[in-house]
This record gives C-alpha cells, structure tokens and sequence, in this order.
C-alpha cells in the first residue's frame, strides 16, 4: 500500500499527530491537507518557511518515528 493511501486511510488518527508537531498549522490546513502528502508538505513549507526539500525531510522523518499501528 501507497504512503498516499495511508496517510488518507489513517488521517483521522494521524492529523492528532501532525497537529502535535506543526502547531503553526491551523484547522482549516489539516482539513485541506485532509491524508495528502503534497499538501501537508506545502503547508509546512508556508507555514514554516522551509524549502521543498526542508519540509519534505520533515515529513519522511516524523513518518519514521510514528507507530507501527498507524503505518
């Protein structure tokens, strides 16, 4: 199964989560994020002012550390 799939499948659990380590990002961005990697990249890239690459590393790196379960 897809990454992509996952994150859309488990967003529920998962945007707790995401919340927790992006405090900056708002209701409203986890609901348009709504289990997309692109979109949860592109806002921490706004939020945070990060390059593409910055906030790409910070999403496969905090994917790492999470559960088994929700992976």
């Amino acid at each position: 199964m897809a990454l992509e799939d996952v994150l859309k499948g488990n967003w529920n659990k998962f945007k707790g989560r995401v919340k927790e380590e992006w405090g900056d990002l708002t209701d409203d961005d986890l609901t348009q994020i709504e289990g997309s990697r692109d979109v949860l990249i592109g806002k921490i890239q706004e939020r945070y002012g990060l390059t593409k690459l910055e906030a790409e590393q910070e999403v496969a790196d905090f994917i790492e550390r999470q559960d088994k379960d929700v992976f």
